[in-house]
């Protein structure tokens, strides 16, 4: 009950927060990649050229999109896997901790 209360108090202060955010303001959202190529332009003078290319560029914006969406969702299952099977882990050796207590008690003789 603890945990989901702290889930939730973040849930609602992460809420909170992109809510004042976006509606104060007049925001440009743009990527990162955007942000670190502004820089580089402004502390080049505009005389850098990229030394890589990518080996593939996604035929259109909603591909490149769908790709970082799949990644990040393979990701959060990988984490949500392990964060389970630990989670059950601990459950479990709580579980057997508390047996072992209980039979050690019921195995004393009585006075």
């Amino acid at each position: 009950m603890k945990m989901e209360l702290i889930v939730a108090a973040i849930l609602v202060v992460f809420i909170g927060a992109f809510a004042y955010v976006s509606s104060t303001g007049n925001h440009a959202w743009s990527g990162s990649d955007d942000q670190a190529g502004n820089v580089i332009d402004k502390l080049t003078g505009g005389t850098y050229h990229p030394w890589f290319h990518s080996v593939w560029v996604p035929p259109s914006p909603e591909i490149e999109s769908l790709l970082f969406a799949l990644q990040a969702s393979i990701g959060s299952i990988i984490i949500g896997y392990f964060l389970g099977y630990y989670r059950a882990m601990a459950k479990m050796n709580a579980a057997a901790t508390s047996e072992e207590q209980d039979g050690e008690l019921n195995a004393r003789p009585a006075r």
